[in-house]
């Protein structure tokens, strides 16, 4: 009986494990990365922060798509223009990524570090 508890375990932390790692076909920068392609017209820029927290501290060019709201307002998006991601840390991004993909756009990328690395 043991045993299975230990397998339940396992895989109870490879889940985790699989939700914190970076989507496949994504593309990571950092946030010093971001700094030379905030020029580029050819990529969207979404904020997948609260409203509150854009508001409070944003980046010019980002617009803002809170999380919860990314599936149903993704439509407004191009899937053909690269969409660039970011969040406070780079955890919602990774999510908000994830959700791009799956809704077929080709060219995500997501900035890795987030806000907190944005100087």
């Amino acid at each position: 009986m043991d045993y299975i508890n230990y397998i339940l375990l396992g895989l109870i932390g490879i889940f985790f494990v699989m939700r914190m790692l970076p989507t496949r076909g994504v593309r990571q920068i950092t946030a010093a990365d971001l700094k030379q392609e905030l020029t580029d017209k050819n990529k969207q820029f979404i904020d997948v922060r609260t409203p509150g927290e854009f508001k409070s501290r944003n980046i010019s060019g980002f617009k803002n798509i809170p999380l919860h709201q990314l599936a149903e307002k993704s439509n407004g998006l191009s899937k053909e223009k690269e969409v660039v991601v970011i969040c406070q840390s780079g955890m919602r991004s990774n999510k908000a990524s994830k959700i791009l993909k799956k809704q077929g756009f080709k060219y995500v990328t997501n900035v890795k570090d987030g806000m907190s690395a944005w100087i």
